[in-house]
């Protein structure tokens, strides 16, 4: 053999031996991928990690820690009873501490790590528009709770398991309009999109004139300036509109600035929120999408399913939320039978577009985005009552 021929030979020899590598190395990203969830497409993989980044410190840590509470029941009820077949859903959960850019820096690091198939956002609004773009940019689906205002549901990658509040806080017309109330003092948590959008704009739609419409920040804990402002006005009625252990303090206020008369709030004075303030906090009503308190078939089943896991213990409207939250992504990976970004999207989609009946009953959907008329609750001092509604 001449020296040209035997330097061909051993140039071919490496050319295939290359192309051996080549393939062998394909073929084990090929099984790599097929393991990972947040890549797969043809079947579902082993685990199905999700993560759900709520606030589990700071003003709004009552409504993430029910969420979460939410997402465990019914992550529990789908992984026993093999809803997925062998696959089991994993949720790992991260704190936003109360800060937007916590929040959305937790966001970007679920989207970056292929494995996550689904995020469950954050209950806060101002948190939940801080995530909403990272997750519709890089086409990771989302899934919030509470987080009612605009700029959530930005995209087809992004989707809400609770009604705007907006939507169903004018079911207080039924309270409002019997009483034959016509002008309106608010206190609001101008921080909050959801509560900004109720104090100057929903309160005006039900026909209430605002007479006086204050707003107060993050940091605000005496109400008292903002309650003098708004009862030299003189309204029918106030409104009260806070976050958490905010209600009680401005209950307390206002009732010892003379104002006996019934307040409208929202369902941030629930979970308990409003009992420090006793017989101060007797009258305020507010509007929510789902109660314990109004009874049904869906609604008993979660129930007894929660109360199975937490003995004891009445499940917040945003435990039921995060529990539909969580069976929405099951159905849709069910349906879909893979967890591939794209194929979760569009299944999740496809379950909206035809609804389906959960914990807060027969769930109907406006395109990604929860549809419900809600219910009325109001504190009577000592506890919540359910309201009768027309």
């Amino acid at each position: 053999m001449t020296g040209q021929r035997r330097r061909n030979v051993l140039r071919g020899v490496a050319v295939l031996l290359s192309a051996g590598v080549a393939l062998g190395l394909s073929a084990c990203s090929s099984g790599s991928s097929s393991s990972s969830s947040g890549g797969t497409s043809g079947g579902l993989p082993k685990q199905i990690k999700v993560v759900a980044v709520e606030p589990q410190t700071g003003p709004a840590a009552f409504a993430g820690l029910a969420a979460l509470k939410g997402y465990d029941v019914a992550i529990n009820e789908i992984n026993t009873s093999k809803y997925l077949g062998d696959s089991t859903i994993v949720l790992d959960k991260k704190d936003t501490a109360g800060s937007a850019q916590t929040a959305a820096s937790e966001v970007s690091s679920a989207v970056a790590d292929k494995n996550t198939t689904a995020i469950f956002g954050s209950v806060s609004s101002n948190e939940a528009v801080a995530q909403s773009p990272i997750a519709q940019k890089t086409k990771v689906p989302i899934i919030f709770t509470q987080a009612g205002s605009q700029g959530v549901v930005i995209g087809g990658y992004t989707f809400r398991c609770t009604p705007p509040m907006a939507t169903y806080y004018t079911k207080m017309t039924d309270f409002t309009k019997p009483k034959g109330y016509k002008t309106v003092g608010v206190v609001y948590a101008a921080w909050s999109p959801t509560l900004n959008e109720i104090a100057t704009k929903t309160l005006s739609s039900m026909g209430l004139n605002v007479v006086a419409s204050v707003g107060t920040q993050q940091t605000t804990q005496d109400f008292s300036a903002p309650i003098s402002q708004v009862l030299a006005k003189k309204p029918d009625v106030v409104s009260i509109l806070l976050v958490g252990a905010s209600n009680p303090t401005a209950m307390k206020q206002l009732r010892q600035a003379g104002y006996a008369g019934p307040v409208l709030g929202n369902s941030g004075a629930s979970a308990g929120n409003l009992k420090p303030a006793g017989a101060d906090g007797a009258g305020m009503v507010w509007a929510v999408d789902y109660s314990a308190l109004n009874k049904s078939p869906s609604s008993e089943k979660f129930i007894a399913e929660y109360q199975k896991k937490f003995p004891g213990e009445t499940p917040l409207n945003y435990a039921a939320e995060g529990y539909d939250a969580a069976w929405w992504l099951a159905r849709a990976l069910k349906d879909g039978n893979g967890a591939a970004h794209d194929v979760v999207q569009q299944n999740l989609a496809k379950v909206a577009s035809t609804g389906f009946t959960g914990a807060m009953g027969d769930l109907k959907f406006e395109g990604n985005d929860l549809r419900l008329p809600g219910v009325l609750i109001q504190w009577d001092g000592t506890k919540e009552v359910l309201l009768p509604s027309t």
